[in-house]
């Protein structure tokens, strides 16, 4: 049934200190300490739990003490306590899951990301909290017309307008034309990286790292091409997009703007529209 036999107890390196227990909740990542298996918690019963990998393969392991690391940490899995009726669950962005959720009308209110692997990402882990919320994320092709495409939303009281820009740093493209963008009924925020995929920690798909590709280069094909994947790069995108479960698998610098444009176009005095019938 196991991956490993359980009654050899040698290996495991000596180890100092209390190891914690952490709960192997559903979606939890965790790697075998003692073979390297590395996916999420799928199932836990009192005595093992099962791991999903991102190919989709499933292995048993025991609960022995400090048998698995999190986040390269030797912790101690425990089985969840049992939830007690009306206990609320979590959205993969790790806010409390609204039960029997009905559709709303959409807020005037909208998110705006640049294209639609960012739209697909967002919609994966903060989904849920949007369409509690009732906002639209709807993406732009790039940022090259980004004022003008301000202009013509619109922006005012009741009708605010979030922007997510990919590579917004100091002295780029994309930080000149968003200083063009000037309304308190506006919020343009932006992470580092190139492309939204290094928005996803390299750990979730095995790698050490995501590849550096030299300028001139397309991204996506050089990062395909060094990491020696055989993919077209929307299959590449599906794979790592797979991969993806909770906010954990996000790189915060990511997390923290999508979670601020949420909370800008979601503000007091921005209600969204009633219940649609």
């Amino acid at each position: 049934m196991y991956e490993r036999d359980v009654l050899a107890g040698n290996w495991r390196r000596p180890l100092k200190g209390k190891i914690p227990q952490v709960p192997a909740e559903l979606d939890l990542v965790v790697e075998d300490a003692g073979g390297g298996f590395c996916g999420a918690v799928v199932a836990c019963d009192k005595e093992a739990v099962t791991l999903e990998d991102r190919f989709g393969r499933r292995r048993v392991f025991p609960l022995d003490p400090a048998a698995f690391l999190l986040e390269g940490e030797v912790v101690t899995l425990v089985r969840p306590a049992p939830r007690g009726p009306g206990t609320p669950g979590r959205s993969a962005s790790g806010s409390v899951a609204v039960q029997g959720l009905r559709a709303r009308v959409a807020r005037e209110s909208r998110i705006y990301v640049e294209g639609v692997h960012d739209a697909a990402l967002v919609e994966k882990i903060w989904g849920h909290d949007l369409r509690v919320e009732g906002v639209v994320v709807e993406y732009l092709e790039g940022v090259d017309r980004l004022p003008e495409i301000v202009s013509e939303f619109a922006p005012g009281p009741g009708r605010r307008l979030g922007v997510l820009v990919d590579h917004l740093v100091g002295g780029s493209k994309e930080s000149r034309i968003a200083a063009r963008v000037s309304s308190p009924h506006v919020l343009v925020v932006g992470h580092p990286f190139v492309d939204v995929w290094q928005a996803v920690k390299p750990s979730v798909l095995g790698i050490p790292a995501w590849p550096s590709v030299p300028r001139g280069l397309p991204w996506k094909e050089g990062v395909i091409a060094a990491l020696g994947w055989t993919l077209e790069p929307s299959d590449a995108w599906r794979r790592i997009l797979g991969s993806v479960r909770t906010y954990a698998d996000l790189e915060p610098e990511l997390l923290g703007p999508v979670e601020e444009l949420i909370d800008f176009v979601t503000a007091p005095g921005e209600p969204p529209d009633e219940e649609s019938a």
